[in-house]
């Protein structure tokens, strides 16, 4: 039996090998440096005062045309049945507020602010080329996505003053990772 086991185990070692190797060539650019406009494109971050947000603005019609356009070959019409990922869209009048488990990270709804949900599409939206949509786009798409759940209207217009004032229904649905303390007050087991 031992011996069964040995073989069985070298067996996939060998197996395995080439395509570690294959991992690691250069096809698959593992371990090329970035370039510095690379690093630049990464190097942002909008924060939940919207800080960073670039000038733009959109509404929810204007998104609906860019969801049609770019979203929906992925997405599905009404986001329910994505090549890629479903998305919980809900209807005007019959937007989707709950409850959110891990199971309902699909919901723009589920976030604790509204500039996650610009920062995430503008980043990694659409998938064939990310970072390809312009600022207005990215503005009207969130809207569209936002007013979809029930958390603006349709006529209200996004843009980098108004977006960080939007309450989200989760807003207080999460915990900070690591508690700050002042100095003076942090506790003996920190």
């Amino acid at each position: 039996m031992r011996c069964i086991a040995l073989n069985l185990l070298a067996s996939v070692m060998i197996l395995a090998a080439p395509a570690t190797g294959l991992a690691q060539s250069p096809r698959f650019n593992v371990g090329t440096p970035l370039s510095q406009e690379e690093i630049k494109s990464f190097d942002f971050m909008i924060g939940p005062e919207g800080q960073a947000l670039p000038p733009g603005r959109g509404t929810a019609t204007e998104g609906a045309a860019v969801f049609a356009k770019r979203c929906e070959v992925c997405h599905g019409q009404n986001g329910e049945r994505g090549v890629l990922r479903r998305l919980t869209l809900g209807k005007p009048g019959n937007p989707y507020r709950g409850p959110f488990g891990p199971e309902q990270k699909d919901s723009v709804a589920y976030y604790p602010f509204a500039t996650i949900v610009w920062d995430y599409i503008n980043r990694a939206m659409p998938v064939p080329k990310p970072g390809s949509l312009t600022p207005d786009e990215v503005y009207a798409v969130t809207a569209f996505l936002l007013y979809r759940n029930g958390i603006i209207g349709e006529t209200d217009v996004m843009d980098a003053k108004s977006l960080p004032k939007v309450e989200m229904p989760n807003r207080n649905g999460f915990v900070p990772a690591v508690p700050v303390y002042p100095p003076e007050k942090k506790p003996s087991w920190w």
